[in-house]
């Protein structure tokens, strides 16, 4: 095994964080269309590894601000369409229906991503006109308290739900959503083994479980360090995901997102980040979680999904934010609910930068 797998290797994961950032490989390019979302794990990523000057916030903010879709008039606001911020520049191309109007491409998993990257390189939201974000995203509400991403032809499920919350609550306000029929979503999509499905009577699994807490924690319907005040009062049976999500750290130390599959990098944070909203963060084994994370570090920076293979951009991210979650020295800490630094997350800026 490569010597640089008994620690963490800090420069070498911000080495290819900003390589990823400037030109992403061939490999990538039938993920074109999620280009502000890889955008995002880069971005984010050397901002939590306090690297943060190696991007060019100017040349950032003018790109992502040119993804944002724009209604022509108020009206446009009520007849349907969603008007956030699209997931790439071919996103931006004219689409028609046959016989209907044009439709645009905004997406609300790539809106969350603009406002992430955003709000980490200080720029002031206020000035990007996010009434117009808030009243079209109501438009993707649908009568059960779900989300679609967009206006129309869409799956449904909690990432979308979580997505929402998310932009409300960078944006400071909720008139973007119905909190209680989200809410009562999210109860309805908790499994009988106490963890959550993306939609109801689905499998449980790490990654809905996540979308389903943060959007609660949130929305304010859990309550910080919730695990320290129990027997109490919740939105969702607590003591049942407790259970769950210890039950998905596996002999090998790492965290599966769903019983009997392998344990993967991402989920230290889906999982991880669950118990530390919970307030349950000293309940697992983190040493044994560290060393699995080290089998997934790459000798050329990055982490893979699995012990020894080739890094990708999404696990490196989520790797990173793992350490962040487990106190490696010299990271950043998270505000996990978000997944951006939590100094930024909480509005504590030193100056908000004008372009």
């Amino acid at each position: 095994m490569d010597s640089s797998s008994y620690f963490f290797d800090k420069d070498r994961h911000i080495f290819y964080l900003d390589m990823m950032l400037d030109a992403l490989p061939w490999q990538y390019q039938d993920q074109e269309i999620n280009r502000i979302t890889l955008a995002y794990f880069a971005i984010s990523g050397l901002d939590i590894l306090g690297a943060l000057d190696r991007v060019d916030k100017d040349r950032v903010a003018r790109w992502v601000l040119s993804l944002r879709a724009c209604p022509n008039d108020e009206s446009d606001l009520h007849d349907g369409e969603f008007f956030g911020f699209h997931g790439s520049r071919s996103s931006q191309f004219p689409r028609h229906d046959p016989g209907n109007v044009r439709r645009n491409g905004s997406h609300l998993a790539s809106t969350y991503c603009a406002l992430a990257i955003l709000k980490i390189i200080g720029y002031d939201l206020l000035s990007i006109d996010p009434e117009s974000i808030l009243i079209s995203m109501r438009n993707l509400q649908q009568p059960d308290g779900s989300f679609m991403p967009i206006q129309n032809g869409a799956e449904k499920d909690l990432r979308f739900v979580y997505c929402a919350a998310a932009i409300c609550f960078i944006l400071d306000d909720w008139s973007g959503m119905n909190r209680e029929k989200a809410k009562e979503y999210i109860c309805n999509c908790q499994s009988y083994d106490g963890g959550f499905g993306l939609v109801p009577d689905s499998e449980s699994h790490g990654g809905a479980a996540y979308c389903a807490v943060a959007a609660l924690h949130l929305m304010g319907f859990i309550k910080d360090d919730i695990v320290s005040k129990l027997p109490s009062s919740s939105a969702i049976d607590v003591p049942m995901l407790l259970e769950w999500c210890l039950q998905r750290q596996a002999v090998d130390g790492g965290f599966q997102g769903r019983p009997n599959k392998a344990s993967d990098t991402c989920y230290a944070f889906w999982v991880g980040g669950i118990l530390k909203i919970l307030g349950a963060h000293n309940f697992y084994d983190k040493a044994a979680l560290r060393r699995f994370l080290l089998t997934c570090q790459s000798q050329y920076g990055g982490f893979s999904k699995f012990p020894e293979e080739w890094p990708d951009l999404y696990h490196s991210y989520y790797g990173v934010t793992a350490f962040s979650l487990l106190e490696e020295p010299g990271l950043k800490p998270l505000h996990v609910e978000l997944g951006i630094s939590d100094l930024l997350a909480s509005g504590v800026l030193s100056c908000l930068v004008q372009f």
